[in-house]
């Protein structure tokens, strides 16, 4: 029985991998070992464990790993920590294969703590670009990775570029499609009463839009302007406001600050804004695919609503290059452009959904290969 470890930083890392813990979990041939670290073990973010729970999947560990401030510099020594205790970790349950997700600071510290101490690792979403310190980390990850998990034609073709051996890659499709095409998409009486939020009461039977706006590490100090721009914009707007919390990158108190700021602002005025923390991985496909608008830099403009059809604004730098489907109108920090590009897309309604990053059979894909798979840890460059 193969031993595999799985790194769970965050709720949108669970909601990636999700389906390849439930898979993995109900195999004969695999015993799950589970790690919860960073933000995902802190309730502001979306405690993941609870999350865990419900799905019945157990946490093995659960690791302090985040050093707080939202600077580059503390996002640079929560790395640095990650691998010290992961490290740890490994060196006591001794897994056969250590399992990352995507791109994100917390991730390369299981794939370089795995790759020196001699474990296969395996790799999900490399092979993507975007326009954010992420694409370095998901480069370098792939560099390290022995075994690969694109989600897309396009990417499957990057990772052979970067000199990856074909045998070692798996065009699965990403975990988080097998989600959106699975999840019920009704709201549900039991959804409303679990996210009022701060603000607003969301009426969930009429129009609202959704908005998730995350620092790009490579922009840094530049936070507090991006967010207002956002703001201004879905202000001048007529319909309800959904926003989610920023993530823990480098930057977030910047933009964290900005919301503040405009919530205490109008907080006596009737305005439309609910501020939620954080949602489950399927209350958050209900949720955007009942939006009219999902709007800021988050993956899921392209990602999730591209299965759903449902329309997006996707601002800035943070996602630039990554494929996107015909849902997607991109735009610049710019509240008047943000808001005009809002407005179409609320016009326009529904796209026909579209299966880039996969077809929902990802989890199951991933984990009948991580059964059967054997492989060595000698890489070479391929040309």
């Amino acid at each position: 029985m193969k031993k595999l470890l799985v790194v769970v930083n965050n709720r949108a890392n669970y909601a990636r991998i999700k389906t390849v813990l439930i898979e993995a979990n109900k195999s004969k041939k695999i015993q799950l070992i589970i790690v919860v670290a960073a933000s995902g073990i802190l309730d502001r973010y979306g405690d993941v464990v609870k999350m865990m729970r419900k799905d019945r999947l157990k946490a093995s560990y659960k690791i302090n790993t985040i050093v707080e401030g939202q600077s580059l510099n503390t996002m640079a020594k929560s790395t640095a920590l990650s691998i010290l205790e992961l490290s740890t970790i490994f060196d006591q349950c001794k897994p056969d294969i250590v399992f990352t997700i995507a791109d994100r600071f917390e991730t390369i510290a299981a794939a370089i703590a795995g790759s020196y101490m001699n474990i296969i690792v395996a790799h999900s979403q490399g092979g993507e670009v975007t326009g954010s310190i992420d694409e370095s980390v998901r480069h370098s990850i792939t560099k390290l990775a022995h075994i690969h998990f694109p989600s897309t034609k396009k990417s499957f073709d990057r990772l052979i570029r970067l000199g990856e051996e074909k045998k070692r890659i798996f065009l699965t499709g990403c975990p988080a499609m097998d989600l959106a095409h699975k999840t019920e998409k009704k709201i549900t009486p039991n959804f409303v009463r679990k996210y009022q939020g701060v603000g607003y009461r969301v009426d969930y039977k009429k129009p609202y839009i959704t908005v998730l706006q995350h620092p790009n590490t490579l922009e840094y100090g530049e936070g507090f302007y991006q967010i207002n721009q956002t703001l201004m914009a879905m202000d001048k707007t007529d319909m309800q406001i959904v926003w989610i919390w920023p993530n823990i990158d480098a930057g977030s108190n910047q933009i964290s600050k900005g919301l503040r700021m405009f919530r205490e602002k109008n907080k006596k005025k009737n305005k439309k804004f609910c501020f939620v923390k954080n949602f489950t991985p399927e209350d958050y496909i209900k949720l955007l695919y009942n939006s009219s608008c999902v709007v800021g830099n988050s993956s899921s403009t392209i990602r999730e609503c591209s299965a759903l059809g449902v329309p997006s604004v996707c601002i800035g730098t943070r996602q630039s290059g990554r494929e996107s489907g015909q849902n997607v109108i991109f735009s610049k920090y710019n509240y008047k452009e943000i808001y005009n590009k809002t407005l179409f897309q609320i016009r326009h309604g529904k796209y026909k959904p579209q299966r880039i990053f996969g077809d929902g059979s990802a989890g199951k894909k991933i984990v009948k290969v991580l059964e059967k798979f054997k492989i060595d840890i000698h890489k070479k460059l391929t040309y």
